[in-house]
């Protein structure tokens, strides 16, 4: 639990002060471990909603708008580590090569994350499932075109 507070707290620093288009880093390996923590921690907050969306656990607005809250804070973070020279990692060549494709996928999900978030504050459970099912729709669209198979 400490962990996570501590890296929820790093996450709302680095976004408060980094904005993805300054992010620098001194190698490229660099550029890859941030992003891939980044969306690691992504995948934990979006994943945790992830029974209470499929209705196999107890609907809890607070629960849902806190880890809402950390995604709205996340999903700023990774794609500054997306830089030209950063190639490799889980990341498919395509992701500099369309960048225009890439830059459209992550804006649709910075857009379905805003809209998670106004779901989340409504407390509307149809809402959050909705809004839930888009982000995932984005994810999955993005990881199809630009992420490599594992």
């Amino acid at each position: 639990m400490k962990k996570l507070a501590f890296l929820t707290a790093a996450a709302a620093l680095c976004a408060a002060f980094v904005t993805p288009a300054t992010a620098q880093f001194a190698k490229p390996e660099q550029a890859v471990n941030y992003r891939q923590a980044s969306m690691s921690l992504i995948g934990s907050h979006f994943g945790r909603m992830a029974p209470v969306a499929k209705k196999e656990a107890p609907y809890d607005a607070a629960a849902i708008a806190k880890n809402v809250e950390v995604l709205t804070v996340l999903a700023a973070l990774p794609w500054g580590a997306f830089g030209a020279g950063t190639e490799g990692g889980e990341t498919k060549a395509e992701a500099w090569s369309d960048a225009q494709g890439f830059k459209q996928a992550t804006d649709d999900f910075t857009a379905a994350i805003d809209k998670l978030k106004v779901a989340s504050d409504s407390g509307d459970f149809d809402a959050f499932r909705v809004a839930f099912g888009n982000v995932g729709k984005s994810c999955k669209t993005c990881h199809d075109a630009y992420r490599k198979e594992k």
